[in-house]
């Protein structure tokens, strides 16, 4: 592997992300909420430890292998972790430890949603600000943007794009240049965020609100500036803003791209993916919607209301809340949690395992059913009326398999840790699918879980962002072997 290339790429990146601290300290300056120090500090450590690992091996030259871009982008997006942290760590409001700082980084880089921190209300706005800048950056993936650049500095970027973007099929590029599709899917990504924000204040939230807001709904992350979340707002228009730019940042980039191309939104319509993740929130949302109607929760209006949004907010991974649906009657706390694993179209910035994987899976069950009854009969397995090669299923019935079995490992140890076991269960799969809120003592928050437990679940959180085998690779002998 080229170790020289890859420091002089990481210390690229991290130069490249001091910049991130601009926009906080500007806003600090303009609401004198003195929290700039932090962020000054910030810009000048991001810099200088960037450009110590560069300056070594400016001059170095050449193209990533598949193995570099797997360390590399493994390596960015736990250092970027770390270094996102220390604004957060220098603040003294709020005062948080260094376990907390980096929880919180991770949280928001990973699009994950979860906080430790409560009195959000009180926070200063560059803070705020900040947090909701972080899910922004990590919704399409800050390797994404770097492909863009990375070959106007002698280095190729195909590697690092085919390790960083979620899917089962990661060579399928929109265009025939790497850094032309790089380009293409921030220009959706910034149009789709503005287009958001304007929605958002012209249903009545404030400028401020308005820009966080669409920062963290089109990257499908959580973070708000209110510990109510969505909720804070009591607005029909707000949540019906929340729910179709979940939904629609929820479906694959791609389709965003054909249609921004073509002009045209009926490949939406013909999509077997999207047709089965809108089949989900559909049943997903009529089941919420009778049950919260049968026990009496709420008036019919805001069960329709609360079923909505939450289905929509659960389902995509966002994370978003405006009812405490963790205290919902019978079965629904857990069935609204279960979609979360499903979470968004593969190509999206939603999470969890993707909703062409479980497709693929149900359709793969559905022909060993007929397998059963017509053993020496030939029945392939098509999606959108193309035939999906056997080494995909294979791939992700492997992927499915290792998801499952790092989730229990992960919740034993929780467990051991002294979490009860709905706590336990709930935070791993609130990390590990990137959804955020979960159930238990973490319903709320996760600042009163242990040190050791949050360590955890920061790893359980990039392993749902780089979709567990391009950090689980790093692990394994044979990547290192020569």
């Amino acid at each position: 592997m080229h170790y020289q290339l890859t420091l002089r790429v990481l210390g690229i990146l991290l130069m490249l992300f001091s910049l991130a601290q601009l926009p906080p300290i500007a806003v600090s300056f303009y609401y004198a909420d003195g929290a700039h120090r932090a962020f000054i500090s910030a810009f000048f450590i991001l810099l200088l430890c960037g450009f110590l690992l560069w300056v070594p091996f400016y001059r170095v030259r050449g193209e990533l292998r598949i193995r570099d871009g797997f360390l590399i982008t493994v390596l960015f997006w736990s250092v970027l972790g770390v270094f996102g942290a220390i604004p957060l760590y220098l603040s003294t409001e709020p005062d948080m430890s260094l376990v907390d700082s980096v929880f919180e980084s991770i949280s928001g880089l990973s699009t994950t949603g979860a906080t430790v921190i409560t009195g959000l209300d009180h926070l200063p706005r560059s803070i705020l600000y900040y947090r909701q800048q972080l899910q922004w950056l990590g919704g399409m993936g800050i390797i994404v943007l770097a492909v863009a650049i990375l070959p106007m500095l002698g280095i190729g970027g195909m590697q690092l794009y085919r390790a960083e973007i979620p899917g089962p099929v990661k060579d399928t590029k929109l265009t025939p240049r790497i850094t032309e599709t790089a380009k293409a899917l921030w220009i959706i990504y910034a149009l789709l965020t503005i287009l958001c924000a304007l929605a958002y204040w012209a249903a009545g939230m404030s400028l401020f609100d308005a820009i966080g807001h669409s920062f963290s709904t089109v990257a499908i992350g959580g973070f708000s500036t209110y510990d109510d979340s969505i909720g804070y707002f009591d607005s029909p228009a707000i949540e019906f803003v929340g729910i179709f730019f979940m939904v629609l940042c929820g479906m694959n980039f791609a389709l965003h791209f054909v249609a921004w191309r073509s002009r045209t939104l009926w490949h939406y319509f013909k999509d077997a993916e999207v047709q089965f993740f809108l089949s989900i929130l559909g049943i997903t949302f009529l089941i919420t919607f009778s049950v919260l109607l049968i026990h009496q929760v709420y008036d019919p209006t805001l069960s329709l209301r609360q079923a909505a949004f939450m289905t929509v907010s659960i389902a995509t991974t966002a994370g978003f809340g405006t009812g405490d649906f963790a205290h919902w009657p019978v079965m629904l706390p857990f069935m609204l949690f279960v979609t979360a694993f499903i979470g968004g179209c593969v190509g999206s910035t939603g999470g969890g395992m993707k909703v062409i994987r479980i497709l693929l899976i149900l359709k793969q069950g559905h022909r060993e059913l007929k397998r059963l009854v017509h053993p020496n009969a030939i029945f392939p397995v098509k999606v959108g009326g193309r035939t999906i090669p056997d080494k995909v299923l294979q791939a992700v019935w492997g992927f499915f398999s290792v998801y499952l079995l790092i989730f229990v490992i992960m919740m034993i140890i929780l467990m051991g840790t002294g979490l009860d076991q709905v706590t336990a269960w709930s935070a791993v799969g609130a990390t590990i699918t990137n959804l955020g809120p979960g159930l238990g003592d973490v319903a709320d928050h996760f600042g009163d879980i242990n040190d050791t437990a949050k360590w955890i679940l920061c790893f359980s959180m990039l392993l749902g962002r780089l979709e567990v085998f391009t950090l689980l690779v790093l692990f394994t002998p044979v990547f290192w072997r020569r």
